[in-house]
């Protein structure tokens, strides 16, 4: 049977688009480049910043009645003993005791206060966050030198239905406020094992996975 010249236009374009969900499909960004496992894994990352539903512990030398273990509230503030209602969130946990600090000033002579994060959340400019089909979908806080391999075993992997080489990175560039798209080919890194496809992540990074039409 013949058809219209617009229709097999029609029916080529729809062709293209189910082989596109079954397969490697058109790549739509940019590449990144590998992630290096030498000496770049020893690098200090940026200084962490508190985030909510953190938890934390404020030590007051030679005050143990100071001293406590919080969780960031959700509107980022926390209480602790003579301190109500602080702002935590986005500050490095020096900052934050050195504004415990302050507020203790009135009651105490010269407090040295502490601020260990013990159960990190991060900010949401601090999180990676892996979408799509994947085991478990999560925001996992970032940590230095972290890569795509960290990122997928932390979210259990791939769902059995993924086409993980159509796999897409989001990233804000810091510098124009741009935001930028990569393309990630997770089937290749954790099926196949080509450590060429690992990159590195940056904080506030977003990973969306599609799944195979088929």
């Amino acid at each position: 049977m013949r058809h219209s010249p617009r229709l097999t236009a029609l029916l080529i374009g729809a062709s293209a688009l189910a082989l596109g969900g079954c397969g490697g499909g058109p790549r739509v960004g940019q590449s990144l480049p590998a992630a290096n496992f030498g000496d770049e894994g020893n690098q200090v990352g940026e200084s962490y910043l508190i985030g909510a539903m953190d938890e934390i512990t404020v030590f007051v030398w030679r005050n143990p009645e100071l001293s406590t273990n919080v969780q960031v509230r959700p509107d980022g503030r926390i209480t602790t003993p003579l301190v109500a209602d602080m702002v935590a969130a986005g500050k490095t946990p020096a900052q934050l005791a050195d504004d415990i600090r302050e507020a203790l000033v009135r009651y105490i002579q010269d407090p040295l206060v502490s601020v260990m994060v013990n159960r990190p959340q991060g900010t949401f400019a601090q999180q990676v966050r892996i979408i799509g089909a994947t085991t478990r979908p999560a925001a996992i806080p970032y940590r230095a030198n972290m890569t795509l391999l960290d990122a997928m075993i932390a979210v259990g992997g791939l769902s059995e239905y993924a086409a993980g080489d159509r796999a897409r990175l989001i990233r804000v560039d810091r510098q124009t406020g741009r935001q930028r798209e990569y393309d990630l080919r997770i089937s290749s890194l954790i099926r196949r094992g080509d450590v060429r496809n690992n990159v590195r992540l940056e904080p506030g990074d977003v990973i969306i996975i599609p799944e195979s039409m088929f």
